[in-house]
């Protein structure tokens, strides 16, 4: 059925933002929107053909959104093709990344480094135009994109960033950071919780440097949005601290006009605009429908070129376009290079703040971070949530860039930097970021901290939240981003609370994400060792997983193997005296236990602590042979969780000590001794053995 765009399109008035910057001049306009009109065309011819090419992929956005794309990179936002990590970007997020080819033509029509035949390659193996945007695998793309919502997070992280940025850089004299934060998203990212819990904390926050366009066009992937949706947009922005705005997205003028006062409009208020745009425009077949969303008009191609004035030739781009923005880019160089002079006079008179931008940066953090952490009495016993909060102070000291936020337990999580103030509408500067109980907007919110290079995140909560926002912590590791997560309470020590807080899978579902590294030390030295390594680490994120309960200071053995062990992910802990006859492993508190059944089966048993199974897999295969040599068959593992990521270490003919059921509800000493995580469980089994 073919429905008309009047039929379709319900618009709400223009009502503006407070003190809205003035309308642009009619020259002005009649100079630039025969060319942003004519690129709006041929960005939907783009997209159009792409998705025609490979029958596969999104429509609806790309050609809905094209009037905004125009204005976006055509008259509004700052950036430099040719610099794409410019400090001072204006940083756009595509977070509905399934509409990816809207990114992809505005990237490629602006100048990045995104050729033709890449757009020709689309959703092709091995492409740099993916289905779904991805982070540092195309130029200009600023985050990896998938699940809906996510996109808002990162968008909200990048402004907390550079409010951040702006107060701990810019002086007097100097301005280094004023750019903005602009995040397009649809229907479906404002459904998701991510989203609404990073919207809170935005608006909470104050960043009026954030601009988020709603891509309203009334349609979800499976119906008409009414079906799931009532809400009233404004109201609910307005509600939560955000200036709101609503207009016809398909009017460059009045998206010129939006945009231009949201970034004069510094007034300690996030800006939405709430587009109303048909999806799916320029394909009569299906626009405005749920069956625009996807590629369902791509067998219209022929037609809906011709009918948008289109020449019959694929992937066609005018010379006029191709002039127009070779003439903003040279503008915009300009800019860049103004930019560059201030920040070489501003670098001369300021060394130590250009130095730690660049220590930000460049993610580095100092060669003897380790001797930089105070080392523990040798009679300590603490939990090692309580150790990590010593360990946390030391580090942020020794690295000013280190963030730490909590999800509404900084009391519990013990990461508190205490030397420094907090995060705030009133005070952008401040280290500590009261996140609320919004553990998915946490993880969000700190990969975009992370996109943004300038800063170090870290986020903490309880272990069995981590499910909660299991989905930031998987991007991360997908995108190679060095987040840091601060997991305590991480057994069935927590004890009273019972099973419902008592994460006995949840550190092997962690293990199970590619490319995170999950650290459950033993004892204080090795709490140490493992901030030193997540710190040290710049290709993707590190959970830090720490107990409730005390764990002795293993001050037998000496505190430089037990630090660097942490970071190898596995080692030998106690040494047998005589011929090796058996080795325990085990992690976190459970280690002492370890000791324990060794100390009474004899001289001839191994402790391996292994903290790491991640870094320990990578190392190589001597050391590991080292460590576990394959002629000792005898092995045990205990942990006080599930049980099946062991058995590769111990073979068929070892055995696990674990914790395949939900936990109990009693003191966490008496838990522990239920479940059978004890030396005494050890010595049974190793002799049985």
């Amino acid at each position: 059925m073919q429905t008309s765009d009047a039929a379709v399109l319900r618009l709400a008035p223009f009502i503006g933002f407070p003190n809205p910057a003035p309308p642009m001049s009619k020259e002005i306009l009649d100079e630039t929107s025969g060319s942003l009109t004519e690129a709006a065309k041929e960005a939907r011819g783009l997209a159009i053909d792409a998705v025609h090419a490979c029958s596969s992929g999104h429509l609806g956005l790309p050609l809905g959104c094209a009037e905004i794309g125009a204005v976006l990179f055509g008259e509004t936002m700052r950036y430099n093709p040719s610099a794409p990590g410019w400090l001072n970007r204006d940083r756009f997020i595509l977070s509905a990344g399934h509409g990816s080819m809207f990114l992809y033509s505005w990237l490629h029509l602006s100048g990045y480094d995104l050729s033709l035949q890449a757009v020709k390659d689309f959703r092709k193996l091995h492409s740099v135009t993916p289905g779904h945007p991805e982070y540092k695998e195309t130029p200009g793309v600023e985050a990896t994109t998938g699940p809906l919502g996510q996109g808002v997070g990162n968008a909200v992280g990048y402004a907390l960033s550079g409010k951040r940025a702006a107060a701990r850089f810019n002086t007097a004299d100097y301005t280094l950071f004023d750019h903005h934060v602009i995040a397009l998203a649809g229907d479906g990212c404002m459904q998701e919780g991510v989203a609404r819990e990073a919207i809170a904390f935005a608006g909470h926050s104050g960043l009026d440097n954030l601009i988020l366009i709603y891509d309203s066009n009334d349609v979800t992937l499976d119906a008409m949005a009414e079906v799931t949706q009532s809400e009233d947009a404004e109201s609910y922005f307005v509600a939560v601290g955000w200036d709101a705005v609503t207009v016809d997205g398909h009017d460059l003028g009045a998206v010129a006009q939006a945009l231009r006062s949201a970034k004069e409009n510094d007034n300690g208020k996030p800006k939405v605009i709430i587009a109303k745009t048909l999806i799916g425009k320029g394909i009569p077949e299906v626009v405005g429908t749920a069956a625009g969303h996807g590629e369902g008009g791509a067998k219209f191609a022929e037609a809906a070129r011709e009918g948008l004035g289109l020449p019959a030739e694929t992937f066609y781009v005018s010379e006029e376009t191709r002039k127009f923005f070779d003439d903003r880019n040279n503008t915009m160089q300009d800019d860049f290079s103004a930019w560059e002079k201030t920040y070489e006079a501003w670098a001369a008179e300021n060394p130590n703040l250009a130095a730690e931008l660049q220590d930000g940066v460049s993610n580095s953090v100092p060669d003897d971070l380790l001797d930089q952490i105070p080392e523990f009495d040798p009679d300590h016993k603490d939990a090692t949530r309580g150790s990590g909060g010593v360990v946390i102070n030391a580090v942020s000291k020794a690295v000013p860039q280190l963030i730490s936020g909590s999800a509404d337990l900084y009391g519990s999580t013990k990461n508190y930097i205490k030397d420094d103030t907090d995060f705030s509408a009133s005070n952008p500067s401040g280290r500590n970021i009261w996140f609320g109980i919004r553990e998915h907007g946490m993880g969000a919110i700190c990969n975009g901290i992370a996109y943004d290079g300038l800063f170090r995140a870290s986020g903490a909560t309880f272990l069995v939240f981590a499910d909660y926002l299991r989905p930031s912590i998987r991007l991360a590791g997908l995108a190679g981003l060095p987040v840091t997560y601060i997991f305590t309470h991480d057994s069935v020590g927590v004890g009273e609370d019972g099973p419902t807080h008592q994460p006995v899978e949840t550190v092997s579902g962690l293990r199970v994400i590619p490319n995170l590294d999950v650290i459950r030390p033993a004892d204080p030295e090795e709490v140490a060792g493992a901030w030193a390594a997540a710190m040290q680490r710049t290709d993707g994120p590190t959970a830090l997983i720490l107990t409730r309960q005390g764990v002795p200071n293993l001050s037998d053995v000496p505190i430089a193997e037990r630090r660097d062990g942490a970071a190898l992910g596995g080692y030998v802990l106690r040494k047998e005296k005589d011929s090796l006859e058996a080795i325990i492993m085990a992690s976190g508190s459970e280690v002492e236990h370890a000791l324990e059944a060794a100390a009474r089966l004899g001289d001839g048993v191994r402790v391996v602590s292994m903290p790491c199974l991640e870094r320990f897999d990578r190392q190589e295969d001597e050391y590991r042979e080292s460590v576990l040599p394959g002629f000792c068959q005898k092995r045990v593992a205990i942990e006080a969780g599930v049980t099946n990521l062991w058995w590769k270490y111990v073979g068929s003919a070892g055995h696990v000590i674990g914790i395949d059921r939900f936990g109990l509800s009693a003191p966490g000493n008496v838990v522990m001794q239920e479940l059978g995580i004890t030396a005494d469980k050890v010595v049974e089994a190793v002799e049985k053995l």
